[in-house]
């Protein structure tokens, strides 16, 4: 599956929003935790984090994505009441000013509910929606207010993911996994074009798990519902770039972003999407395909 084609779904349907998916879109990362790997601490008040939304949106962001509990590579677990102050406010100022699809990055269902009354319009979990109430209030939400899920694979919990993960196939279990997300998604009667798969590099996998995935991008992206992947400034990205530092990563990811649309990916999660935009603007532009691309002057 090519950028130039229309993925299995051609549509991405967030509440009231609808994005066509007949091209690379941009999520643009906005954290708003003091311990994040890559900009913790940066977006922690309200108008920092509206500013830097709003500056990601000028850059051609298409949909927002926003966490208050880092899933980095041994984070400890955020308190329901302490997310709950972090994000809340966030998702509000924003749903009250931009007009593109806001995500909330949570695995706890009670999160779930408010952001959705906040006005988030799609709920990212990277546990896959496994914690206990999370299935019901995902399920619940995208039948009632039309609310987009995106299920991502990780093998164990952030605090012990990276101690040793094994896999006697890992593009096979990956897939395995999604599969199953998605049928039973679909058994509940959520929409198609309210789903997204996310492969979840760096969660459970080491460097070679990442690249057999990544190889696997293609079949992955044909199991029937749109591929989300998120590799932006990620360990992977710094150990092929010979131990690259966090912040000197972006390049490599937006070339790696690039890569992973030509793979077959309908969303990309960033947090250079400056970067990553002009990435792909040239792409189509040198490869003489169409770009619609949303950047503003």
């Amino acid at each position: 599956m090519g950028m130039d084609t229309e993925g299995a779904t051609a549509v991405l349907r967030c509440g009231r929003h609808r994005l066509a998916l007949d091209r690379p879109r941009i999520m643009g990362i906005l954290n708003v935790t003091p311990d994040s790997f890559s900009d913790g601490g940066s977006h922690q008040r309200v108008e920092q984090a509206l500013e830097h939304a709003r500056r990601m949106v000028e850059q051609g962001a298409d949909l927002i994505d926003i966490g208050g509990e880092s899933t980095r590579p041994g984070a400890e677990p955020v308190a329901l009441e302490e997310e709950r102050r972090r994000v809340l406010p966030v998702i509000e100022a924003l749903a009250a000013e931009l007009e593109v699809p806001l995500s909330v990055d949570t695995m706890k269902p009670e999160l779930m509910r408010e952001a959705v009354a906040a006005g988030a319009t799609l709920l990212n979990d990277v546990n896959g929606f496994r914690a206990e109430g999370a299935w019901e209030a995902a399920v619940t939400a995208a039948r009632e207010q039309g609310v987009a899920l995106c299920a991502m694979h990780m093998q164990g919990e952030p605090q012990s993911m990276q101690q040793a993960p094994h896999y006697d196939d890992v593009a096979r279990e990956v897939g395995a996994f999604l599969r199953d997300r998605r049928e039973a998604f679909a058994r509940e009667g959520v929409p198609a074009e309210q789903l997204l798969l996310d492969p979840g590099f760096g969660f459970g996998k080491t460097l070679e798990h990442n690249l057999a995935l990544f190889h696997a991008l293609p079949a992955l992206a044909d199991l029937g519902s749109p591929l989300l992947v998120g590799v932006s400034r990620k360990s992977m990205i710094g150990a092929l770039l010979g131990d690259r530092p966090v912040q000197e990563r972006d390049t490599g990811s937006a070339i790696a972003a690039l890569l992973a649309a030509q793979a077959g990916a309908r969303v990309l999660r960033v947090h250079d999407v400056a970067g990553t935009h002009d990435a792909l603007a040239l792409y189509f532009a040198l490869t003489l395909q169409a770009w619609r691309g949303s950047r503003q002057p």
